[in-house]
């Protein structure tokens, strides 16, 4: 497994690889977990190569603070790689994608404010903007995204449709642990106590998608996931938002097509997020 530092050995990886068949890619920021590995394990079904990319990006980071704890491990990341056959890994410091006189931003201007986004301001362009530098780097042919940031996955969709990247997007369903916890590197952050009470999140997305398919309204779904987080003292909810899979837009009323439900809560400093899909 080749490690790369720079934009010039990540490219000359990638051209090395592409004489080979097609190359998939897997953006991370490390502290891999079975999750990141899904992502690998479908890049690896369909190309001949996999790019990993590890980088803690600053600009998705409202609070210094969460910037500063967030878990870095590389050195067991790049093992677990390298048993999975990843083919190369892109592993920059920040001056490598925001070099001196950096000041171009992407930004999905009404998605990535919407919704999550008002929770998280400004977490959506500093995610617009550096997967489209990855991918401007790595020119893969195809990347793909955990769907537990259901919100994220629709942003660099769009961002890929309306600048015309020529890379495919692909999601890959979200992986939990036993008890339902969705899987994520902040979940390394979280006491003992609200480790054991964040599956209240799965819990109430399992809520509420009964609630729709026995005939409950948007609304009643919203209120089943308040209800539920409510009986959870360490969790504080931060939002819940439903919106029409197909669009994006603002789904009210008994569904009638998919739904997405996006749900986040804060326990302690972290601030956890959820989502479920439902076929009414």
């Amino acid at each position: 497994m080749q490690v790369c530092r720079t934009v010039d050995e990540i490219r000359s990886a990638v051209a090395t690889l592409r004489a080979n068949g097609s190359v998939g890619l897997v953006t991370t920021m490390g502290a891999l977990h079975a999750g990141h590995m899904a992502l690998v394990a479908a890049a690896q079904a369909d190309h001949a190569a996999v790019v990993v990319t590890i980088f803690v990006n600053p600009t998705q980071f409202g609070d210094p603070a969460d910037l500063a704890a967030y878990p870095r491990r590389d050195d067991a990341d790049l093992a677990l790689l390298a048993a999975a056959g990843v083919d190369a890994v892109f592993l920059p410091d920040a001056a490598a994608i925001y070099p001196p006189g950096d000041q171009t931003i992407v930004d999905a201007v009404t998605l990535a404010q919407a919704y999550h986004g008002a929770v998280r301001p400004g977490h959506f362009r500093g995610v617009a903007t550096v997967v489209t530098k990855l991918f401007n780097i790595a020119g893969a042919d195809a990347a793909y995204f955990g769907e537990k940031d259901y919100q994220q996955l629709a942003v660099i969709r769009q961002l890929v449709r309306d600048l015309f990247v020529p890379i495919s997007i692909h999601g890959v369903p979200t992986v939990r642990d036993g008890d339902g916890l969705a899987l994520s590197s902040r979940n390394l952050r979280l006491t003992p106590g609200d480790r054991a009470a964040a599956p209240i999140l799965h819990r109430a997305l399992r809520a509420a998608a009964d609630t729709v398919r026995h005939g409950g309204t948007v609304e009643d779904a919203a209120q089943t996931i308040a209800e539920i987080v409510a009986t959870e003292p360490r969790a504080t909810l931060r939002g819940i938002d439903i919106v029409n899979a197909a669009d994006f837009s603002p789904a009210t009323g008994a569904p009638t097509a998919p739904i997405g439900i996006m749900l986040s809560a804060q326990f302690g400093d972290v601030l956890l997020i959820d989502q479920k899909e439902i076929l009414p």
